[in-house]
């Protein structure tokens, strides 16, 4: 195992991961993040170099850390060989197991793997499986029709709307979830449409693996073309700096899925895997 500290050698990773898209997209946004100031305190472990046939993105150790949160206690996968990503969940040192997190990525076998080795340590498993997007630079481009006048008007969030993400967030509703949120809209690019009173009323935030999430529009506000707008303006956003727009959607998210197709967003091949795991000291 070996943990990668050096500049160079994370830029060379990140071009390296660009030719295993779109399974590497996961860690290929974190890479990237790393590459960029990395705000997240993010490092990258391998199980060789420059020949990897495994890589994770983890927290850094001397990183502040609050083990009941999943959110930010976050690995993202990528593997060329599972085996070797085997190997490396089983090694010392490398996944913190006393304490709830996550891994995520877009190749299959890393469920089954994670399972296998979490059941031996014997921690809660919680698993979602999302399908995959990906919006290119040939998606429709955003509609401001939508927008007349001085309100509503298109913006970004600020830490100050945190509390109300929390509060609609289907995965929210909890303090590490609140602190995460305020996390992601301090460092990376987000999107919202406010009324006439300055309140978001739709939007949707990038997190720590250069993901779009938590598209959102408050239910009074819908069918007005909002989630469209905020979409299609974040992935620009998002591809002005260079960073794949990266997205996942549940399978029964109708009209997530019927947005996304409208915009003609590419559906991935591969899906996006979530698994949440809990030691037994944490469940209750």
């Amino acid at each position: 195992m070996l943990v990668l500290n050096c500049s160079t050698k994370l830029l060379i990773l990140e071009k390296m991961l660009k030719s295993h898209f779109p399974e590497s997209l996961k860690v290929y946004g974190a890479v990237m993040n790393m590459n960029r100031g990395n705000p997240f305190q993010k490092e990258v472990v391998v199980d060789s170099w420059p020949d990897f046939k495994a890589v994770i993105t983890r927290r850094q150790k001397e990183a502040e850390t609050d083990n009941l949160d999943h959110y930010t206690n976050a690995y993202a996968v990528f593997y060329k060989d599972v085996t070797a990503y085997q190997r490396l969940l089983e090694e010392h040192d490398v996944i913190n197991w006393d304490q709830v997190f996550q891994i995520q990525g877009l190749q299959s076998e890393l469920c089954d793997v994670s399972n296998a080795v979490a059941n031996s340590k014997q921690l809660g498993i919680k698993l979602t499986s999302f399908k995959a997007v990906q919006f290119s630079p040939h998606s429709a481009l955003p509609d401001t029709n939508s927008l007349k006048g001085s309100s509503p008007r298109l913006t970004y969030l600020s830490v100050a709307d945190a509390d109300l993400l929390n509060r609609t967030w289907s995965r929210g509703g909890n303090e590490q979830c609140l602190r995460y949120i305020a996390k992601l809209i301090s460092c990376f690019p987000s999107v919202c449409v406010r009324d006439d009173k300055g309140n978001p009323v739709s939007w949707s935030l990038t997190d720590q693996f250069a993901t779009m999430c938590h598209g959102y529009t408050l239910p009074e506000h819908r069918r007005k073309g909002y989630s469209q707008l905020v979409a299609l303006t974040l992935a620009r956003k998002l591809q002005s700096r260079g960073f794949p727009c990266q997205g996942n959607v549940l399978d029964d998210n109708v009209a997530s899925i019927s947005l996304l197709k409208n915009v003609r967003a590419e559906f991935l091949p591969c899906r996006f895997h979530r698994l949440i795991l809990t030691p037994a000291a944490f469940s209750g």
